[in-house]
This record gives structure tokens, C-alpha cells and sequence, in this order.
């Protein structure tokens, strides 16, 4: 295992226990309003801190991009984090929520952990080296096309200014699939494409954080990732198509013309990198 893919694991971890031991007492956790629908709670400020911590040991001259803390300066290479993606969901005690760790280095994804606490599926990849579920090999789905395949989404919750054009979007795609699953975090849906539990997915309004280990994890396992023109700037722009080659050039296909020109070439970036 790479060094700093050790290290990103090891942080995982860390965090992860920080969630579980929490989740047995969530009457207790204390939760504050970032925006319309968007919550974050002292579980996610320690679970940050302790993958920072453990970052910080090894990597101090590093930057670090963290959805609570935000940016940090450092060198070429730059941790991406979410320490809970899925606040809504462990909130509520639904156990659908993961830690997403990236490593970036200048413009290129090289590391990536997705670490689910309650299943213990530990989600890797290395550039080059391949992704893996607990060690196990991943390989994306077989499927061909949309036809029998089941999709992953992610509703608009934050900004509604497009839900007319996802709903549009999510009908289309629904009519030539098996079905479409919203379990309410994208790192790990991004993870379930990976290792062929999904065979495609797309979301907008999304942060780099979300997208950056599972985007990797993808590739890795032989599928595909791009923005909704089809362009390498889904972490910059928000907005992810993800799965087979096959299922994602056709998800493409579907969803382009029903998108307006301010999705499909937007003047300026979305999210900070």
C-alpha cells in the first residue's frame, strides 16, 4: 500500500470511530444550520479533526481542503475530506453515511479512501494500482447500456434553481432502467459504482469533497467519470455523471439535451479547488 494511502486509511479509521461511538447516543449530538438543508454537527468538526490530526503528523507541509474547515495553504499536494458525508442520514439514524479521503497532487487524483463505519467496508485506490473493497479487487459493473441497469442519483437539496431540469433528467433515465436509488451520500454511491453494486450515477450541486475519492475509485475500476459536457471538470464544476462506459456515454446521451447551457458550460467554477 503507498505510503500516504496508509496514512489516508489510518484517518479514516480514526474518524470512524469518532461516528460509531456517536451514533448510539445521537440524542446528545449537537447539530447547527449551514444553510437550506445543509446541517453540520459536532461529529463531523471531530471526526475532521482527527483526520487532520493524523494528516498534520505525517504531511505537515501539505494543503488541505476540509468541507467544515475549508482551505488551507501547503505544496503541490492537497488533501480533499469529507469527514461524514451523509450528516442527514446519521442524524437521523440512517446508516448510510461514509469518510471520503483524496489525495491531489497539482491536478491529478492520486489516493482515495471511502470508509464506511457501520459495514467496515473499506473502500482504496492508488492511481495506477487499482481499487479495493477490504482488499478485494473492484471491477465496475458489465452492464452494456441502461437497459436492466440500477442508477444512483442524488436529489437537489441545497439550491432548487435546476430541479425542473433534474426531474426531467431523472424521468427520462428512470423509463430505461431497472431503477434508480437515492440512499443520500454520494462518496458512497460513488464507491457502490466502483465495485459494480451500481451501474451509474449522476448528481449536481455537489463540493469537490463529495466526489474526489469516489471519482478515483471509479477509474480504477475500469469505468468512468466526467462533468454533464462530458469534460474532466466535475470536481470544479459540481456536477458528476459517473458508471460503465457504455452506461455512462448513454446517461450522456439521455441527460445533455434536457440540460440548460449554464449546466453544460458554466463560466466560471462552481466549488473551490
Amino acid at each position: 500500500m503507498h505510503p500516504a494511502l496508509n496514512i489516508a486509511v489510518k484517518a479514516a479509521r480514526q474518524a470512524g470511530t469518532v461516528i460509531t461511538r456517536a451514533f448510539g447516543r445521537l440524542e446528545d449530538v449537537k447539530v447547527a444550520t449551514k444553510g437550506n438543508n445543509d446541517f453540520v454537527s459536532e461529529v463531523d468538526q471531530r471526526a475532521e479533526a482527527a483526520i487532520i490530526q493524523v494528516i498534520r503528523q505525517a504531511y505537515p507541509d501539505h494543503a488541505i481542503l476540509a468541507e467544515e474547515g475549508g482551505a488551507s495553504d501547503g505544496n503541490d499536494y492537497c488533501w480533499i475530506i469529507d469527514p461524514l458525508d451523509g450528516t442527514t442520514n446519521f442524524l437521523h439514524g440512517f446508516p448510510q453515511f461514509a469518510v471520503s479521503i483524496a489525495l491531489r497532487h497539482q491536478s491529478e487524483i492520486e489516493q482515495a479512501v471511502i470508509y464506511d463505519p457501520i459495514s467496515q467496508e473499506l473502500f482504496t485506490a492508488s492511481r495506477g494500482g487499482g481499487a479495493f473493497c477490504n482488499q478485494r479487487r473492484l471491477r465496475v459493473s458489465s452492464a452494456k447500456g441502461l437497459n436492466g441497469t440500477l442508477l444512483g442519483t442524488g436529489f437537489p437539496f441545497r439550491d432548487f434553481a435546476y430541479l425542473d431540469e433534474y426531474l426531467a433528467c431523472f424521468r427520462a433515465l428512470l423509463l430505461k432502467t431497472s431503477g434508480i436509488r437515492r440512499p443520500g451520500s454520494a462518496a458512497l454511491d460513488l464507491a457502490y459504482v466502483a465495485a459494480g453494486r451500481l451501474d451509474g450515477f449522476w448528481e449536481i450541486g455537489l463540493k469537490p469533497w463529495d466526489m474526489a475519492a469516489g471519482a478515483l475509485l471509479i477509474q480504477e475500476a475500469g469505468g468512468m467519470v466526467s462533468d454533464f459536457s462530458g469534460g474532466n471538470a466535475y470536481l470544479e464544476r459540481g456536477q458528476v455523471v459517473a458508471g460503465t462506459p457504455r452506461v455512462f456515454q448513454e446517461i450522456l446521451q439521455e441527460i445533455k439535451p434536457l440540460l440548460p447551457e449554464a449546466l453544460l458550460n458554466p463560466k466560471q467554477a462552481a466549488n473551490p479547488l
